[in-house]
């Protein structure tokens, strides 16, 4: 119990001083770097090591280790998962390890403390499998929050894709390079889907510091993981290997997206009435029945029943 009442009071400290680290933090260096720096219209989300989360995540370190897999485990795939997420930064896995043991054991220690069976002496089987469940819950959360986080960013990227290949196409029959075609975009798109030209913007920095195309264009697709990137990607290399005309190329590819867009959303439009079959019977087919029927069980109830007393 001891144990429990340390992790709760480290818990709270924490979240305490990680919302005084934001409130008092120092805004000079930034403004003198914007001061400095010219106005761009993408920047990348690449917080340096004195952000909050950065100091957060250093604090949450040893508790992160609970839950953290081994050297040489599954780190490969996480990190893949962070980029899709749009989470970048190094301190990022060690906030996601932190925050699964930090729920995995405030859960269970939040549950004895409102059921007030800290100071019971016995422990019920069911109260056993309610705290077993909610560790379970507390360590599997950042997994839901996490799938959300890239579930909408891939949305997002998805969507706004065949307006970029029209830029590009646009760019690229004016005479510009597929290089200075995709920098033209993301700037074009940093207002409508700033996700979208984030990877640009990455894939065009690669290129100026010496990447091979290939290298970069892969890049992409692995940290996007959209089906519709990794086609595009396709299709960039394969004119570029072939010489094929790359304007068409991505017109044609954009016509596609487009078609499979409206698809889905046909699709989407499909199941609705499905979807809304059962809240029809649970919810709103018995508040119908209720008013429909009520007046005349009213009825029944005052005229009939007496009716049919007196009878006998």
């Amino acid at each position: 119990m001891t144990a429990i009442l340390t992790v709760l009071f480290l818990s709270v400290a924490t979240l305490v001083w990680a919302l005084a680290t934001w409130i008092t933090r120092d805004r000079t260096l930034g403004q003198r770097l914007e001061g400095l720096s010219d106005a761009a219209p993408v920047t990348l989300n690449t917080d340096g090591e004195g952000s909050w989360q950065a100091k957060v995540a250093d604090f949450a370190t040893p508790i992160a280790r609970l839950s953290a897999p081994k050297e040489g485990g599954d780190t490969g795939y996480l990190r893949v998962r962070f980029l899709n997420a749009g989470l970048r930064q190094p301190y990022w896995p060690m906030l996601f390890f932190g925050a699964k043991s930090l729920l995995a054991l405030v859960l269970p220690g939040l549950y004895l403390l409102m059921s007030g069976l800290l100071g019971s002496a016995g422990v019920t089987m069911g109260t056993l499998l309610a705290l077993l469940g909610l560790a379970g819950v507390g360590y599997y959360l950042p997994n839901v929050v996490l799938a959300i986080l890239i579930s909408q960013r891939q949305q997002a990227i998805g969507d706004a894709l065949p307006d970029a290949i029209d830029l590009m196409t646009v760019c690229v029959e004016a005479g510009l390079a597929i290089d200075a075609a995709m920098k033209r975009t993301c700037e074009e798109l940093a207002m409508n889907s700033p996700e979208l030209a984030e990877e640009l913007k990455l894939v065009t920095l690669e290129l100026q510091v010496g990447a091979s195309r290939d290298g970069a264009m892969h890049n992409l697709a692995l940290r996007t993981g959209v089906a519709d990137v990794n086609s595009f990607v396709t299709i960039l290399l394969q004119s570029g290997h072939f010489g094929t005309n790359v304007a068409d190329s991505l017109r044609v590819l954009a016509t596609t997206m487009r078609e499979n867009r409206q698809i889905r959303a046909e699709e989407k439009a499909a199941k609705v009435p499905l979807k809304l079959l059962f809240p029809m019977i649970f919810f709103i087919f018995p508040a119908l029945f209720v008013v429909l029927l009520g007046p005349a069980m009213i009825t029944v109830y005052r005229t009939l029943l007496p009716t049919l007393a007196g009878t006998r």
